[in-house]
């Protein structure tokens, strides 16, 4: 084989370096696989999911399920950081209230996976954190934290690099064809790739890339149906100075995470971190933002009636901000109608969608899914496989 073959041929080909991406190319190189990440972009781009120093790392789930796989992935970021020597969870701890959100519920489950927590009284919880109002009993959790997911994605794809692994971007995949002896993924601009197996973790640009997956016919009918939509984020000034400012190494956040789950709205809240100068609570709308087909369709533009809603639940919950954001920006957002993440392979084509909120707790852990997946240790747990689903009514 001619050098130039080998460059651009690999065993395994990643399609999107965000956290997924990243995390399935650590692994993979860690094995002593050979490894080609494509992204149409940059690492944690700012088109992708995976941007930004501010993501919640929790363990509140009403789904034991679940809660007990962030046990697992808790090992996984420990692992990571030490590989690594950076702090990527920051610890915060974090606040679960609101009807909805059902705290008593969520305490349940984390006493029966051995998670740390406490069940608070509305008023005992407002006396330990002035700075919010609350409508029903709070669960409290220490272990929880603030992801800094652009770091996050920069130390696994480091790791990657060390390994072996090869990382290029401006290389936007626009198909994915089945040969003799593999796959050929075709960019954009008409350059090919060739390998063995192909890991697409696209996020919110996988709808636009699924006709163009060569997928047999009743894998690619399975797949669920994946909703995009562009999110709004708000930043709020703390009301006292004394909680502005970057953390000391080591150091906890001044203000906890939140999720309110109540029935007029859903929101959450995190310090905002560099993303905003560290003056502020990051506060959304959980699924507030409006729908897209896919991330090629969003325009960064912010909604806004959903800033007056945050704003409205701000000067509500939250007395401790200032209910006028400083700063304010879009994400992406993608879901399935059954929450899960899609975890799945057919031949040689496996689809990473840690879908509707769950992929940045879970990145290091995904990697070490996917290894065990396309290695042929292990298989696609029941909850993951892409088991047909569509939302109700048309798309939104």
């Amino acid at each position: 084989m001619h050098d130039i073959d080998r460059r651009e041929s690999a065993t395994y080909a990643v399609i999107g370096a965000g956290l997924s991406g990243a995390s399935v190319a650590w692994r993979l190189a860690a094995s002593g696989a050979d490894v080609i990440v494509l992204e149409r972009d940059v690492p944690a781009s700012a088109l992708g999911s995976s941007h930004g120093s501010a993501r919640i790392f929790r363990y509140g789930y009403l789904d034991p399920f679940y809660a007990g796989l962030v046990m697992r992935a808790k090992s996984s970021w420990d692992e990571l950081e030490a590989a690594s020597g950076r702090r990527l969870i920051t610890p915060s701890g974090s606040l679960d209230f609101g009807a909805v959100r059902d705290p008593r519920g969520l305490a349940d489950v984390l006493e029966t996976v051995g998670v740390e927590h406490e069940l608070l009284s509305g008023a005992d919880a407002a006396t330990r954190w002035p700075g919010l109002r609350f409508d029903t009993e709070v669960l409290w959790h220490p272990g929880a934290g603030v992801i800094d997911a652009e770091e996050s994605v920069n130390a696994m794809l480091d790791l990657a690099r060390a390994a072996g692994a090869e990382v290029r971007t401006g290389w936007e995949a626009a198909s994915v064809r089945h040969g003799f002896t593999g796959y050929q993924v075709t960019s954009t601009t008409g350059r090919t790739v060739h390998a063995e197996q192909v890991i697409v973790a696209a996020g919110g640009w996988l709808p636009a890339l699924l006709g163009e997956l060569d997928l047999p016919p009743g894998f690619a009918d399975a797949l669920p149906e994946f909703e995009v939509r562009q999110e709004n984020a708000f930043h709020y000034p703390y009301c006292d100075p004394s909680d502005r400012g970057e953390l000391a190494p080591g150091a906890q956040t001044s203000w906890p995470t939140f999720i309110y789950k109540g029935e007029d709205i859903q929101a959450y809240g995190l310090p905002g971190g560099r993303d905003a100068g560290f003056d502020g609570q990051k506060v959304a709308e959980y699924n507030g933002g409006r729908v897209i087909r896919s991330a090629r369709d969003q325009d960064g533009a912010i909604d806004p009636e959903n800033r007056t809603r945050v704003t409205g639940f701000v000067e509500e919950f939250a007395p401790g901000l200032e209910p006028e954001p400083y700063a304010e920006t879009t994400c992406l957002f993608t879901n399935v109608p059954r929450d899960d993440m899609i975890i799945d392979r057919a031949a040689g084509v496996t689809i990473l969608s840690p879908c509707s909120g769950q992929g940045a707790k879970f990145a290091p852990l995904l990697g070490e899914l996917v290894h065990d997946l396309v290695a042929g240790a292990g298989r696609t747990t029941e909850r993951f496989r892409a088991v047909g689903q569509r939302f109700a009514g048309a798309l939104r």
